[in-house]
């Protein structure tokens, strides 16, 4: 049995301006490919400033969207091997 270890590394990166935060969210994928996402978050102004919360929210959403696009990767080239539509992954 052959045991291959691989790994992805995802970068993330923040811009916070005001009670706005933006996460930018990037991988690099084996075959080349590289999936690009944002998440965002704002503040509510009575709210107390906590970057790191801002930058922690913005950062699931942008990795919520690189996920979903992930599963639709996948769900592509399931289908574009079994040569038929298969159920969504999702």
């Amino acid at each position: 049995m052959m045991h291959t270890l691989i790994g992805w590394h995802i970068e993330l990166e923040f811009d916070e301006v005001d009670n706005k935060t933006r996460a930018a969210a990037m991988v690099r994928l084996q075959d080349g490919t590289e999936l690009r996402a944002h998440g965002y978050t704002s503040r509510h102004p009575s709210d107390m400033s906590q970057p790191r919360v801002g930058e922690e929210i913005a950062a699931a959403r942008a990795l919520q969207d690189l996920a979903k696009q992930l599963f639709e990767k996948a769900h592509g080239e399931i289908d574009e091997a079994s040569g038929h539509r298969s159920y969504p992954l999702m």
